[in-house]
């Protein structure tokens, strides 16, 4: 595993749809050449998001809110109810849809992806399962139950699956209404942990790592927090230990390169990280590049290196607006040579390659048709035949102030420098993330080098030769038109 590796996430129930002939594509015919083609880009790890089996049953009871009708209707001009196929996210059972393939599919594209060098991540939803899991039946003691009292209060949070006195809880993030197509995992209760942890050990078996949807949730204090008094009303005391320490450590005993990925918000990404998890979402800086603080950015990306080599550097993802949409497509691509060359997990959804704007609800199985934007395709082509290269998985990097180029101009401070080095090789990254024209001077070392020497600039194929005199008493001069960026070789 290289020590920066890059994510490619797919929607796996909508994707399939492109692979479709006279029948409906399932997992083994999606053609070698596909995946060939993510490892030429760089591609270390596929994750297929919305693989799990789901109840269908939930759809006509919850998916036709007038706010996710206005999502539909957003994304998808000419929906209809055949188009809505539910959320990934409210699973039956962690097994494989069957609209998407069998076992020993999945089994085979596994070793097929691990012959080329490629890990395969697929979703762990430790939160909660649908609301009409076939484990209430088989198993209802692992989910989260109250009284009549709560039910009465807030039917919203509450429900009854059957028809009987039996109250359950609907997952939920303590800061919104809760999913009601789901069932709330009561982590105070030992036999849904053990639950839990046999889920995850089984999963080995199809993968090689997990992306656990809002792990912070499972946390023991956002949990009590989250649902406090249901939990002493049903006698359940705070757990001495956390779900996630227990449940790494046993997993990594069965399989110790098995990768742990947290989506995580809340400023609890470092707590996870000591929990185990070896890479958390860094959407602390995706928001910043949504935005136009410039030192903001440069201030976190002088976190401590155990904190940045375990981060996860996206500009979108399934739960994001698309980049090209949100940035505009020249503040995209500047965003998109950033998250591409810090350290940590450099995260891709598809279609980012493309310059699709449109961001579809995951309770839709279809996508619209979207052209093309061939100038963010051909950057992305370039872009990732340059951090593909070794220097990018594998060297050292550390980021550079900018000086002034002379006196009252400040342009500087919205120019972004970090360089690479990996045995004798080296690559300056420079980049404009204003709006407005800038220059500066840099500070790198170019002792011993001939008085006249070359700087190519491999992003915009232009080389430039530069004093070494020059470079070495004053530094690199440096000027940038808004979202312009450099990756320099020398």
């Amino acid at each position: 595993m290289h020590k920066n590796p890059s994510i490619y996430e797919i929607n796996t129930r909508v994707w399939l749809r492109r692979f479709d002939n006279d029948k409906k594509a399932t997992l083994k015919d999606v053609p070698a050449e596909y995946w060939q083609n993510l490892k030429e880009k760089g591609i270390d790890i596929i994750w297929l998001m919305g693989i799990w089996k789901t109840c269908k049953s939930t759809i006509s009871k919850y998916c036709f809110e007038e706010g996710l009708i206005q999502e539909y209707n957003s994304a998808l001009k000419n929906w209809s109810n055949e188009d809505v196929i539910g959320s990934p996210y409210a699973i039956d059972v962690y097994e494989i849809n069957p609209d998407i393939g069998t076992e020993e599919e999945l089994t085979e594209l596994k070793r097929t992806l691990n012959l080329s060098d490629i890990k395969l991540v697929l979703d762990f939803i430790p939160n909660h399962f649908s609301a009409d899991s076939s484990l209430l039946n088989i198993n209802p003691n692992i989910f989260l139950r109250t009284d009549e009292l709560y039910f009465n209060n807030d039917p919203y949070t509450y429900y009854k699956p059957f028809n009987d006195d039996r109250i359950f809880a609907h997952g939920r993030d303590p800061f919104f209404p809760a999913w009601q197509d789901t069932l709330q995992v009561n982590y105070f209760s030992n036999e849904a942990r053990e639950y839990m942890i046999k889920t995850l050990v089984n999963l080995t078996k199809y993968c090689d790592g997990v992306r656990c949807d809002m792990a912070m949730l499972s946390l023991n204090n956002i949990f009590k927090n989250t649902w406090g008094g249901v939990l002493s009303k049903m006698g359940f005391e705070k757990p001495k230990d956390e779900f996630w320490k227990i449940a790494i450590n046993i997993v990594k005993g069965v399989h110790s390169e098995f990768l742990f990925l947290a989506e995580a918000y809340w400023d609890l990404e470092w707590e996870l990280q000591q929990l185990g998890f070896n890479y958390t979402y860094d959407k602390k800086l995706t928001d910043r590049l949504k935005g136009w603080d410039v030192p903001s950015i440069h201030d976190h990306l002088h976190a401590e290196y155990d904190y940045q080599i375990k981060s996860v550097r996206f500009i979108e993802n399934h739960d994001e607006y698309r980049a090209a949409q949100i940035l505009g497509v020249e503040k995209s691509k500047a965003a998109a040579v950033l998250i591409s060359t810090v350290q940590g997990m450099h995260f891709y959804h598809d279609g980012q390659f493309e310059g699709k704007k449109i961001k579809l609800p995951v309770q839709l199985g279809r996508e619209p048709i979207e052209s093309i934007n061939p100038n963010i395709a051909a950057f992305y082509e370039k872009l990732l035949s340059i951090t593909k290269e070794e220097i990018f998985k594998e060297g050292t990097w550390t980021i550079l102030e900018t000086e002034s180029p002379w006196e009252s101009n400040a342009t500087h401070n919205n120019i972004l420098v970090w360089i690479w080095k990996h045995k004798a090789e080296k690559r300056l990254v420079i980049i404009n993330y204003s709006e407005k024209v800038a220059s500066c001077r840099i500070r790198i070392d170019v002792r011993g080098y001939p008085e006249e020497f070359e700087i190519t600039d491999l992003l915009n194929d232009q080389l430039y030769v530069r004093s070494a005199e020059e470079v070495n008493s004053e530094g690199l001069y440096v000027k940038l038109n808004p979202f312009q960026s450099h990756i320099f070789t020398y």
